[in-house]
């Protein structure tokens, strides 16, 4: 048996792995697009270690575009096979991959007027979509459901566990249980590992013990702030912004996770009388549609959330939250000057209308944009993030006035103790351990920590390594 390492190896974003069983069979663990700045991010989200049409199966971990973003690419390029998740899962891809591919749309189409504005004569250089719109469809019928905590035989000698890894809705750790002749070998994947006492999803469940186990890694080397702490500092932010300076917080989240958990929140601080008497906008199409699938699958909700709906029925709303889809409202709330927090797209500001925003009020020093989640580094996330002085956004030079809070702790990845908790089972147990879906700096500490706590064979695979394990 083999492992092809076709993404996040070494890098956090593209997760993707190839497992070939001795008679051929070829399963794709996550098919995740690359995510942030530069030309090379292109070329990998266009180059396959594989080919396509020569995969079996996908066996899909959870819906964030950098475990599932290239799906409709994989069927464009040949792939025709089924795609294994969980129903909350396949419920979320269908309007995942339908606003990345929008979003392919917009940049390949922003990139080609800027080229032929340029260099009118070097037409080689302009780019196609990864896929487009009309690419989704073929890709979601190929979807297949699963529920948690069975087994269900994918191939006549693979079968799959999926176990929740309370990190998104429908997120899941992923055991194969593989048979070659007499052999019989259990391979896991964590996905991505969540957080325990986390609002809104179930805590992380341990995985079975494995004999080889793909690890994610991303926050390795840190440690989270505390629920009580997080949610009084949130408090503060939103004070000291809107009430004290009478700005504008803005807050870039993920459409998926982060946003429905901060409007929970926000809630719950409504309901309580701490909430100052300010609008929240949550400006997302996406997060709009994404928020309407949390309500139909209540299977993944904590015992907390169930409790709160007996007497808030709307967890994710209240009357001063306004949900914005049209452009025209969302420009309109760059032109106000009322204190006001802004929850918008993407979260590493990379994309979506959260740029605007940035344009329009990053001079302002009333104003403060909360950062609440990994940001790659080149990204204008991971720009302001990093403590610049300057943003360059929409080709002009910004001088960042604004202020810029950090708050790790509303990430929806475990912490290097957490993700320890989550796999302290399979130490001593497992054989190899492969880390990716995080920073090679990051890897190398979090490899020494777990080395610590007792566990043996630990491997930093690269881009496109290919390993035999059993």
């Amino acid at each position: 048996m083999k492992i092809k390492f076709c993404g996040a190896a070494q890098f956090v974003t593209g997760s993707s792995h190839l497992i070939e069983l001795e008679d051929g069979f070829k399963i794709l663990l996550d098919c995740g697009l690359f995510q942030g700045k530069g030309e090379y991010i292109w070329e990998w989200n266009n180059h396959w270690y594989f080919k396509p049409s020569e995969i079996d199966c996908l066996v899909l971990s959870h819906a964030h575009i950098d475990h599932c973003g290239r799906i409709p690419k994989l069927v464009k390029d040949g792939y025709s096979g089924p795609i294994h998740a969980t129903h909350a899962t396949r419920s979320l891809c269908a309007v995942m991959l339908l606003d990345s591919a929008k979003i392919q749309e917009m940049d390949v189409q922003w990139h080609n007027e800027k080229i032929l504005k340029k260099r009118k004569k070097e037409t080689n250089v302009i780019r196609s979509p990864l896929y487009t719109s009309d690419d989704v469809g073929p890709a979601m019928v190929k979807f297949e459901g699963h529920p948690y905590d069975v087994w269900e035989r994918i191939h006549p000698n693979v079968e799959v566990l999926y176990r929740d890894a309370g990190h998104i809705l429908g997120s899941a750790s992923v055991t194969l249980k593989i048979k070659e002749g007499i052999k019989e070998t259990l391979l896991g994947f964590t996905g991505d590992i969540g957080r325990p006492f986390r609002p809104i999803l179930r805590d992380p469940q341990p995985m079975p013990e494995v004999d080889y186990l793909i690890c994610e890694s991303t926050y390795g080397d840190r440690v989270h702030e505390s629920a009580p702490e997080q949610s009084a500092q949130f408090l503060d932010v939103i004070r000291k912004t809107c009430v004290e300076k009478r700005g504008k917080l803005i807050i870039p989240a993920f459409s998926l996770g982060r946003t429905q958990e901060i409007v929970y929140m926000l809630d719950k601080m409504e309901g309580e009388g701490l909430l100052p008497k300010i609008k929240v906008y949550v400006d997302s199409p996406l997060a709009v549609n994404v928020t309407h699938i949390f309500g139909l699958h209540p299977e993944c909700f904590d015992t907390d959330l169930n409790s709160y709906m007996l007497t808030d029925d709307n967890p994710f709303g209240f009357n001063n939250l306004v949900y914005i889809k049209d452009v025209e409202t969302s420009k309109s709330l760059n032109n106000s000057q009322e204190p006001c927090i802004i929850i918008s797209a993407a979260g590493m500001m990379n994309a979506g209308r959260v740029k605007h925003h940035l344009f329009n009020n990053i001079e302002n020093p009333k104003n403060t944009f909360l950062m609440v989640g990994y940001c790659s580094p080149e990204t204008p996330g991971g720009i302001l993030r990093s403590g610049a002085e300057t943003i360059r956004i929409f080709g002009e030079e910004k001088v960042i006035r604004a202020d810029v809070v950090i708050m790790d702790s509303f990430s929806a990845h475990g912490d290097k103790n957490e993700m320890y908790d989550f796999i302290k089972n399979q130490a001593g147990k497992t054989k190899n351990m492969f880390l990716v879906h995080g920073e090679l700096e990051t890897q190398t500490s979090f490899k020494h920590f777990l080395q610590s706590k007792g566990f043996g064979h630990i491997e930093i695979p690269k881009p496109g390594e290919e390993v035999t394990i059993a």
